[in-house]
């Protein structure tokens, strides 16, 4: 490589190289003549690698059978030989190493509008007439929503930018289930939507006449007697700063229609922010296989969680 002047090794970081990829920082406007330089020099020396530039700086130089594309490929190649045939999926990228994605079959693409200008070159030469793929005029997520609406994929809005006070939509799986029912929670105790019968009872469909739920303290109590409790928290955190949110959110089929669900919930009120790691078992409706019962809740501290008045903490 000492016939390539320009390459600067020593400022990629060692955990950057690896036993079959090194990277190096790369100027662009020398990119386009090194790389055609570079991929004759390695090919005649019998090596069959890829040279991948992207970020205007980084150049990586890896095998053949190495990348994202071939990762997803292999990925997709095994769901099928299982018997999962994946559908509806979307790749997304915004710098040159997310190319070759777009190059895989039966998938959609997006480029989100902050992509960097090698993929965007990428695009108009190679993938500007394929209908799968699309160069979208929003950054970043935002990109990817408009993408998701655009392919048809599912919902393309986030259940905080819904309005309506009730937020009657569809719900989708298990997970989604969990969201909704947290930003119901949420917005009843902000005060942000009707104190009306209706609200309430949509919250208490949500759970089992028998179901329990254990507290992060320990305690056990009835599910209904936790709902009746409801009314008397409405608009309570009006005016604070009160946000509630999960993540890491999992779910699997542990029996026919019932379905385990497990994420972390947090709380932020005022200046406190307080964790949970949470379990949810709960039934697909019998009337209504795409609607959801919850069973049973369990709730345990994350360390650091514990408040001086785990009364706070509702569900």
């Amino acid at each position: 490589m000492h016939k390539f002047s320009c390459f600067n090794r020593h400022n990629k970081s060692e955990t950057e190289q690896r036993p079959h990829k090194v990277s190096f920082n790369l100027e662009k406007g020398k990119a386009s003549k090194v790389m055609q330089a570079l991929s004759k020099c390695l090919e005649n020396r019998g090596l069959d690698v890829k040279i991948i530039y992207s970020n205007s700086i980084a150049l990586d130089v890896l095998p053949q059978a190495a990348g994202k594309g071939q990762a997803l490929s292999f990925l997709l190649g095994k769901l099928k030989a299982g018997g999962i045939r994946p559908l509806n999926t979307l790749v997304c990228g915004d710098s040159g190493n997310d190319a070759e994605l777009f190059s895989v079959p039966e998938v959609y693409g997006v480029m989100v509008g902050n992509a960097q200008e090698e993929l965007v070159e990428w695009y108009a030469e190679n993938a500007r007439d394929n209908a799968q793929i699309i160069h979208a005029t929003e950054r970043c997520a935002a990109g990817i929503m408009q993408a998701i609406g655009n392919f048809t994929l599912g919902p393309n809005m986030s259940p905080r930018d819904v309005r309506d006070s009730t937020l009657n939509i569809k719900i989708l799986s298990p997970s989604h289930e969990v969201v909704m029912f947290y930003l119901l929670y949420e917005r009843w105790l902000r005060g942000e939507v009707d104190n009306s019968e209706q609200y309430i009872q949509n919250i208490k469909s949500v759970f089992h006449s028998t179901g329990n739920v254990v507290h992060p303290s320990g305690v056990e109590r009835p599910m209904q007697q936790i709902i009746d409790t409801l009314p008397k928290l409405f608009g309570e955190k009006r005016g604070l700063d009160f946000r509630v949110w999960i993540d890491r959110v999992s779910f699997a089929e542990v029996s026919l229609g019932s379905w385990l669900v497990k994420f972390d919930k947090w709380e932020l009120s005022g200046t406190e922010l307080r964790c949970c790691l949470t379990k949810v078992l709960m039934n697909s409706k019998v009337e209504a296989p795409n609607e959801f019962t919850w069973m049973h809740l369990h709730q345990t501290w994350l360390d650091g969680s514990e408040g001086k008045d785990d009364n706070s903490w509702f569900i």
